[in-house]
């Protein structure tokens, strides 16, 4: 039974994005289509990839940490050291977001300090004075 195959439009519309984002893609080695003269052909293989790239990028990672993830598991290499890779990269990056969320936290606090002094100087200038 043959293998199921996308056309590059067919793909883009299926993950909403642009030919030109998986062409991107193509050229950053993440996707590997087959070629018909001048007509690329992605199988199932491709798709998957697809949707790992598209996942690590929701996660954060850069995009040649995911195609490095990605091209382990097509090499025959063993599972653990796959997996020690990719926990790797998650913990950094995990911390990375850890430190940018205590930076955001750090700067919500400091807004809100200034909107309640704001707000008081707001109160004490709408009082109307008394003479």
């Amino acid at each position: 039974m043959p293998s199921q195959t996308f056309t590059i439009g067919e793909l883009a519309k299926e993950f909403d994005l642009t030919t030109r984002a998986i062409r991107f893609y193509e050229d950053m080695g993440l996707l590997a289509p087959r070629r018909a003269g001048l007509q690329r052909i992605y199988t199932s293989r491709d798709r998957a990839r697809l949707t790992l790239t598209l996942r690590a990028k929701r996660l954060g990672l850069k995009l040649t940490e995911a195609r490095e993830i990605l091209d382990m598991y097509d090499s025959p290499r063993d599972t653990a050291v796959q997996l020690e890779r990719f926990l790797g990269v998650l913990g950094a990056h995990r911390e990375q977001l850890e430190a940018q969320l205590a930076e955001l936290q750090s700067n919500l606090e400091e807004v809100r300090a200034q909107e309640k002094q704001a707000r008081t100087a707001l109160a004490r200038a709408s009082k109307p004075k008394v003479r």
